[in-house]
């Protein structure tokens, strides 16, 4: 899922992943978990993501490379955060040779919504997840825990993660738009419909 921060991918990703029964695999989330754990991969990439810059390619392929070898990743996989980068794209086509066809989901959302919608979000300080749920901003609709603001969605932080994916990450699109299984989303409906749109383009029809 391609989409700039704030576009709703970890929403859209979690959903579809329990639809379709494949793992959500969001770099975003083991890169927090290395960090809450203290590894050492956690203690190099902290002063980065709370920064709002992108992990080395290097280290972020190693880490998604090792979790699609995973036997729960064999019948397909839902890709959150990863690929950031024209060299981390390159990297995930040479895995994908081995597997199916590589579907892309381009979620659109203007700069102006994701200005209003970061400055809202919360995140769960148990799992990691981001809140899905626009009526509750308290307790996890996951596991229960307690919701608070993301460290990397400060005002300052969100212009510098923007200007990182205009500049790192939008390329992408470039990159993709001319496979036949790419397919553009217009993120600022309202989350049901994103998902609606996304099922649309995604799945075969009869």
């Amino acid at each position: 899922m391609l989409g700039p921060p704030g576009a709703g991918k970890g929403t859209q990703a979690a959903r579809l992943a329990k639809l379709w029964r494949i793992p959500h695999i969001s770099t975003g989330a083991m890169l927090r978990e290395a960090v809450a754990a203290g590894t050492p991969l956690g203690l190099q990439v902290k002063a980065i993501m709370e920064s709002g810059g992108l992990i080395d390619d290097d280290v972020i392929t190693q880490l998604v490379y090792a979790r699609l070898d995973r036997p729960d990743a064999e019948g397909g996989f839902l890709l959150d955060g990863f690929p950031r980068t024209v060299p981390q794209a390159e990297a995930l086509d040479r895995f994908c040779q081995k597997r199916g066809p590589l579907t892309i989901v381009d979620v659109f959302v203007s700069e102006a919504d994701i200005l209003r919608r970061l400055a809202a979000r919360m995140i769960c300080s148990e799992c990691g997840i981001n809140s899905q749920d626009d009526r509750d901003y308290t307790f996890c609709h996951d596991c229960g825990g307690r919701l608070v603001p993301r460290a990397d969605d400060k005002a300052e932080v969100v212009k510098n993660r923007l200007a990182v994916y205009h500049t790192q990450t939008a390329p992408l699109v470039d990159f993709y738009s001319s496979r036949p299984t790419y397919c553009r989303i217009d993120g600022a409906q309202l989350a049901d419909q994103v998902t609606d749109a996304i099922i649309a383009a995604v799945v075969p029809r009869p």
